[in-house]
């Protein structure tokens, strides 16, 4: 069955959209995905095929999460959160378990985004959270985003305090795709309770890099996205 998936993916390689894809997710030598290779598929059609193959096994999902290929990365995870939302308790431990195992191959932004939340976000909602501290202080930027995009399971469900705090570990982090993550939780909080997410703005913003600052902010009135921009660190809008 996993040649059959492979073969079937290359079938459907775009070149000109793979190109496109390098890009856009920075593969380049000294950029964040250096060495991811896109055969150039769209999300849909990876969801499509990552459904004819939902009874792939886990000992061939860590074959595809070891693989250079993006889209094979990609397919595993989407049959991954298949089978976690499938399964019983015993299996989703089993794939949470997975999931952080094989979390190398989880290590580009999309391939966090699709899946940390709907696995390790669920699967750690009313457990002990302690997994996701080590994460946030990780020196790689994927456990740090995995750490992150994971709260959201948490925020939908009017959770915020280990979003915040996570956020309070991240907040001089480095990396332009934390920024944009930790904003994106905040904003997230906002929008379930806007004075929880004003509250940790009035204490941080002006530490806050400004790139987290706005994804964060982005909901709000533009008179009070002035008031929070200027008076940043840095200034100006």
């Amino acid at each position: 069955m996993l040649d059959l998936l492979k073969y079937e993916l290359l079938k459907l390689k775009d070149l000109k959209r793979a190109k496109l894809l390098s890009g856009y997710f920075k593969t380049k030598k000294g950029e964040y995905a250096e060495g991811d290779i896109f055969l150039g598929l769209t999300v849909p059609i990876s969801r499509k095929i990552a459904k004819k193959y939902k009874t792939l096994k886990l000992k061939d999902i860590r074959v595809l999460l070891k693989d250079k290929i993006h889209e094979y990365r990609l397919v595993g995870l989407f049959i991954l959160v298949d089978k976690f939302q499938r399964g019983d308790d015993v299996t989703k431990k089993k794939i949470a378990e997975f999931y952080l195992k094989n979390k190398n191959g989880i290590n580009n932004w999309d391939l966090v985004d699709l899946s940390a939340p709907r696995i390790l976000g669920e699967y750690y909602f009313d457990k002990n959270k302690s997994i996701f501290y080590k994460l946030a202080r990780s020196k790689n930027i994927w456990d740090k985003r995995i750490a992150v995009l994971s709260t959201f399971t948490f925020i939908k469900n009017n959770n915020f305090v280990d979003s915040l705090k996570i956020a309070e570990i991240l907040i001089n982090d480095k990396h332009d795709l934390i920024h944009k993550a930790v904003g994106w939780m905040l904003r997230e909080v906002g929008k379930k309770d806007l004075k929880t997410e004003e509250g940790f703005l009035k204490k941080y913003y002006k530490k806050m890099p400004r790139t987290m600052l706005r994804y964060a902010i982005e909901k709000f009135p533009q008179t009070k996205r002035n008031f929070y921009m200027v008076r940043s660190r840095g200034g100006g809008t």
